[in-house]
């Protein structure tokens, strides 16, 4: 696994790049956004490790500027904060996942390998997924439903996908949280509820037959008729 680190602490990328070699994983390390920006741009890596808080360009704006050019590796995000708002918030700039600081090495290398797995099953399946009139493009990052284009969010993106993935099947908001977003949501929260609902206005508001449902007490089910 190849590894770019975008972290501006020292002593925190030397425990991130030390940690992941030590397991035989190959580590770039920048330490600021913009030469982060130009790693990325100029070289392929497996998964990219990024600080929230950067110099020159701060993690979710990097993320944002990564995505706009169509760069689709996996990107974890590191913060010191750990509310449901910053998570939305790095999730909305392109990221996959989401770690708060202080942690622990055996867990950034879980998420790490559970990234790249889910990068690399990605790269093996079609690149269009369809469920009726309904299509999404991986490659490309678009949606369309009857020729329609719908712009998503890259969170609502990832989360549509889930659903065509598990079509005809009720998911869980426990399913959704692990799967999706692969962070444990304080209870509580209504973050999965609000994403849904977003979802379920773009693909299904402008058209008679509405794909997404709500099964009560139990969760959610794209279905194909």
């Amino acid at each position: 696994m190849r590894v770019l680190v975008v972290e501006d602490e020292p002593k925190v990328a030397e425990f991130i790049q030390k940690g992941l070699q030590e397991q035989s994983h190959e580590v770039d390390v920048a330490y600021d956004g913009f030469i982060g920006q130009r790693m990325a741009t100029s070289n392929t890596y497996d998964v990219i490790v990024m600080d929230v808080n950067l110099p020159q360009v701060n993690g979710l704006e990097l993320c944002r500027r990564l995505r706009a050019e169509r760069i689709t590796v996996p990107v974890l995000m590191l913060t010191a904060f750990g509310t449901t708002d910053d998570k939305v918030s790095g999730f909305d700039a392109g990221a996959d996942d989401y770690l708060v600081k202080p942690f622990e090495f055996r867990e950034l290398l879980a998420r790490l390998k559970a990234l790249y797995k889910r990068g690399h099953d990605r790269q093996q399946q079609g690149d269009i997924l369809r469920v009726g009139d309904l299509q999404i493009n991986l490659d490309e990052k678009s949606v369309h439903r009857a020729g329609k284009k719908i712009d998503l969010t890259a969170k609502e993106f990832a989360l549509l996908e889930y659903f065509i993935r598990n079509r005809n099947k009720v998911v869980s908001r426990v399913d959704i949280a692990e799967k999706v977003w692969e962070v444990s949501f304080d209870t509580g929260t209504n973050v999965i509820d609000v994403y849904v609902s977003l979802l379920r206005k773009k693909i299904d508001r402008d058209f008679d037959k509405k794909l997404l449902h709500t099964v009560v007490g139990m969760g959610y089910i794209l279905r194909e008729e």
